[in-house]
């Protein structure tokens, strides 16, 4: 199958790496001096799981791809999405399955709707990935597993080999990969994880060894948790009711000196996903009209990004 990564960031080098490590057919669509490297000398994966290797994997410009691709992962950012829709229109065939791996919710539907493609699923990573220089990417610590699956029961039954075809890719590059019958539920609590922990690593601007240990911080990321899966139960997911202790074992499970990208983005001052991991969230559950004190207590730290 042909794979095509749209966004070579941490999380999209790290899929490409892997999946070309296992001798996969990968294309990366990436930009500027990351683009040139990458072209130079190939993708340059530091792997806590593959170890060190520099990768000749296929990449070029969005304008520059013609081929069409029989999978798609999405992994830009999600304030960048707007910008990557005419190219999974025109990378697409017919049976083209669009996996989208970004921080926050409901990004399958918003691909679909954008580009009238009916076979865009939904997905999510727990991984600590960056790009940590041109052409460049670090996978760090032991965890790397991806989640993803149809958003409808028709979809789901019409692909189901193919689905299982590429789980079947993912677990032989060692990518630890999970169908899911409940896509919708599995990315919203992804979305409450990944907040929780971007949130408080930013707020208090420090490593994930600090949530790992009693004390504030490992306090403040349980309370967000805890109001994000309130949110979560109200919209009717059917969230485990142990999932903060869920997630509190993955911020153990994480390298103690890695921080989310959002926090290094806010810390150079770069665009970041504020908006999608606090504001999004924290306006979700005055919808619901939830109580979120912790919620309050971060944002107040943060101007809105408009």
């Amino acid at each position: 199958m042909k794979y095509l990564i749209v966004g070579t960031g941490g999380v999209g080098g790290s899929i490409a790496g892997f999946l070309a490590l296992a001798a996969k057919n990968v294309t990366c669509i990436a930009r500027g001096a990351h683009l040139s490297a990458m072209q130079e000398r190939g993708l340059h994966l530091i792997s806590g799981l593959q170890g060190d290797h520099y990768l000749p994997i296929p990449a070029c410009l969005e304008a520059e791809y013609h081929d069409k691709a029989d999978v798609i992962f999405v992994c830009v950012k999600a304030y960048s999405l707007d910008s990557v829709m005419p190219l999974i229109q025109k990378a697409a065939h017919p049976d083209t399955l669009v996996i989208p791996i970004l921080n926050g919710f409901g990004y399958g539907d918003k691909i679909e709707q954008a580009t009238g493609l009916t076979t865009v699923l939904d997905g999510c990573v727990y991984i600590v990935g960056f790009v940590s220089g041109a052409g460049e990417i670090t996978q760090m610590g032991k965890a790397f597993r991806l989640v993803f699956g149809a958003r409808t029961a028709a979809i789901a039954t019409k692909y189901a080999s193919l689905m299982q075809q590429i789980q079947a890719d993912l677990q032989t590059s060692g990518i630890k990969t999970q169908i899911s019958d409940n896509i919708r539920r599995d990315t919203f609590i992804k979305w409450s994880f990944i907040s929780a922990m971007a949130c408080t690593g930013a707020y208090y601007n420090v490593p994930m060894e600090a949530l790992q240990h009693e004390g504030e911080e490992r306090r403040t990321f349980a309370g967000l948790s805890d109001e994000s899966v309130a949110i979560g139960k109200k919209s009717g997911f059917d969230i485990p009711p142990n999932q903060t202790e869920k997630n509190l074992k993955v911020i153990d499970s994480l390298a103690p000196e890695s921080t989310a990208s959002m926090q290094k983005d806010l810390e150079r001052g770069a665009q970041s996903e504020l908006n999608e991991l606090l504001f999004e969230m924290v306006a979700l559950g005055q919808k619901m009209q939830i109580d979120m004190p912790v919620y309050q207590m971060v944002m107040k730290k943060y101007i809105p990004i408009k």
